[in-house]
């Protein structure tokens, strides 16, 4: 008997669409059966539709809003050392490996992570967990875009001024006048018209989360348009996609340009320029700096919620997976300190302009997007102009990254029920309506008067540091140390051709994990309750609701393998671990060592069975199996 008649073979590659077969079971023989209408995956029409995708996930408005935030709070170009570290040790490395990931098994994060490593098949379920509680806050920040954008078409800028019905008697907009008599808005007791605008007028925000208050019918209309937009783009697959992205993911860098242009020729740009890069080494020994460096990376990168895992699987068997990945890596990190520059050129005018430090109006999260570069553009001639420019250009990082998740999320829940996708007319159509229309129904909590508070515990917890690093370790010990880094290298070799550096196999097994569980302690140790806005303290029940938030991706992990562990084969513990531990997946060549270039077992006089075919558009490659075969299948 032959050696390939005795275990697994690799699985089988379909002629017509490049993909693995849908169920994750190995054929009975090495012919390629004619794709039916359930195994059928999408796959990328353009030649540069995955770039453009992985860039529009991974760069968006967290690398406007928060990266130049957190340079100035530590230590300004201090903060590029430990960045810098952390992109190179786990960025880049995790990154990689769920884009190769993808692209080899050709599945989603949910059957992708079940068929390398069954035992830790959990980490697919709580990267979907993630990206669910993801798009449904993050959507609600491109509907308060809209919101801005909207009214920034009016004749007079509605934050401009306090005469307003919204406006309170403390409010003053006259910054000039302040200057003159060397006071601040805080010590002359007044509040800037911008910040009324957004509390009273956009939010409406209540007292607490315990005040929901009633629905904001305005956000909840361009809430809705949000997701529209969303659809129209995804609704074909990676078909409507890819074209989408090559405008979402290119157009907001002409409008950065534009706007850092503008801001350095502004007066105090320099001084907001210094301000932001100005080195304080001193921060390198706070752990919060490395926290800070750790967590901006797994958001900005979007890594460990199933995205750049889905995104892959789409791509051709022979793509170059980490040419894309180092590409991807270098714009992604390089947009982030562009984006620096500009929004601290604006702050450093609008200090100068007030009379105050950088430090008093540089601001993280949704108060730079929507307090302060809003305030900044009433400074400028023409502001309705500015204030547009730079509200399109949120809302493009923002929909480019929204519509990518919503794929990807689909993608999963499509692989593992393959009838709810595939094989009927406008089935893709109407199960991608209701993904959406779903988040779009949850999102609406978060657009009542109380939403505020909602959003920042889906925001804090429920897509948390906690859980993204915590997956992202667990992702690497199922490569490095489960699946095994050298298995892995057999199947990236035989993708794109060439055996990558060491590099990586060495982080997947020994420095990202490391890194990731020690920024996760630091964090631990650290971690203080959330506030909004540092004064209002959310109570116990509303601390409560996002640890359940949090909990409910990290105890996927541990739970699934308990579970894969109860229902594993065996007589013992030991048995069950080793059989929980067997992929659903052979790698190239890993179970044809001793079968030759002309597809002959060499110990066998059977001679009657060849290797799998190749990946199709490379028919003319031979394929050399000669890589030890699996314990579990040596017989």
């Amino acid at each position: 008997m032959s050696l390939m008649q005795k275990n697994k073979v690799h699985p089988t590659l379909d002629d017509e669409n490049d993909s693995i077969a849908s169920d994750g079971q190995q054929p009975t023989n090495t012919s390629v059966a004619p794709a039916d209408a359930l195994s059928q995956r999408d796959t990328w029409f353009g030649k540069h539709d995955f770039l453009m995708s992985c860039i529009g996930a991974a760069v968006g408005i967290g690398n406007v809003w928060r990266f130049p935030f957190l340079c100035y709070r530590n230590g300004g170009g201090a903060f590029l050392i430990p960045y810098i570290i952390v992109v190179a040790l786990s960025g880049i490395p995790i990154f990689f490996l769920e884009v190769s990931l993808g692209q080899f098994t050709k599945s989603g994060a949910i059957k992708a992570w079940d068929s390398v490593c069954p035992l830790l098949s959990g980490i697919g379920v709580s990267t979907i967990t993630i990206i669910f509680y993801t798009l449904c806050y993050y959507a609600v920040i491109l509907a308060w875009a809209l919101f801005y954008l909207f009214q920034s078409w009016r004749t007079v800028l509605p934050w401009s001024s306090c005469n307003n019905t919204w406006n309170s008697p403390n409010c003053e907009s006259n910054y000039t006048y302040l200057k003159s008599i060397n006071m601040t808005a805080e010590e002359a007791n007044v509040t800037s018209p911008v910040i009324e605008y957004w509390e009273k007028h956009v939010l409406q925000i209540s007292s607490g989360i315990d005040d929901v208050g009633g629905l904001r019918w305005e956000l909840a209309g361009v809430l809705f348009i949000a997701w529209f937009v969303c659809y129209l783009a995804v609704f074909k697959g990676t078909k409507s996609t890819g074209k989408a992205m090559y405008f979402t993911a290119t157009f907001p860098y002409i409008m950065l340009l534009i706007l850092l242009i503008r801001g350095v020729t502004l007066p105090g740009a320099a001084k907001g320029i210094q301000f932001y890069l100005q080195p304080n080494m001193t921060k390198l020994a706070e752990p919060q700096v490395w926290i800070d460096a750790g967590t901006q990376v797994f958001f900005s990168y979007s890594l460990c919620i199933g995205v750049l895992l889905s995104l892959g699987s789409f791509n051709s068997y022979g793509n170059n997976c980490l040419r894309d990945t180092l590409i991807i890596s270098v714009v992604n990190s390089g947009t982030s300190i562009l984006a620096g520059f500009a929004i601290f050129a604006a702050l450093g005018f609008m200090a100068d302009e007030m009379g105050v430090e950088v430090a008093d109006v540089a601001e993280s999260g949704p108060g730079l997007a929507f307090i302060a570069y809003p305030k900044e553009v009433t400074m400028l001639p023409v502001s309705q102009l500015w204030s547009s420019l730079f509200f399109i250009m949120i809302f493009l990082l923002g929909i480019s990254t929204l519509v990518t998740d919503t794929l990807a999320l689909v993608t999963s829940i499509g692989d593992m029920y393959p009838k709810l996708f595939r094989g009927g007319k406008y089935r893709k159509e109407i199960f991608m309506g209701l993904c959406c229309f779903m988040c779009y129904l949850v999102g609406l909590s978060m657009v009542t008067r109380g939403g505020m508070y909602v959003l920042q515990l889906f925001d804090f917890y429920g897509a948390s540091g906690f859980a993204l690093l915590w997956t992202a370790a667990w992702q690497c010990i199922a490569v490095g140390w489960f699946y095994g880094g050298e298995k892995f290298y057999r199947a990236i070799e035989d993708m794109i051709g060439y055996r990558p550096s060491p590099f990586f196999r060495i982080c997947w097994k020994y420095c990202s994990p490391t890194l990731c569980f020690a920024i996760l302690i630091f964090s631990i140790v650290r971690y203080e309750p959330l506030k909004y806005n540092n004064v209002y303290e959310y109570p116990p029940v509303g601390q409560a609701v996002g640890w359940i938030l949090a909990f409910s991706s990290i105890l996927c992990i541990p739970l699934k393998a308990i579970w894969v562990l109860f229902k594993a084969k065996g007589s013992n513990l030991k048995e069950k671990f080793q059989n929980s531990l067997k992929c659903k997946i052979q790698t190239p060549g890993a179970v044809f060592e001793n079968i030759g270039e002309d597809g002959i077992d060499k110990n066998d006089d059977e001679s009657d069975v060849t290797p799998p075919p190749p990946y199709p558009g490379s028919a003319e490659k031979t394929r050399e199996y000669k890589l030890v075969p699996d314990k579990e299948t040596s017989m």
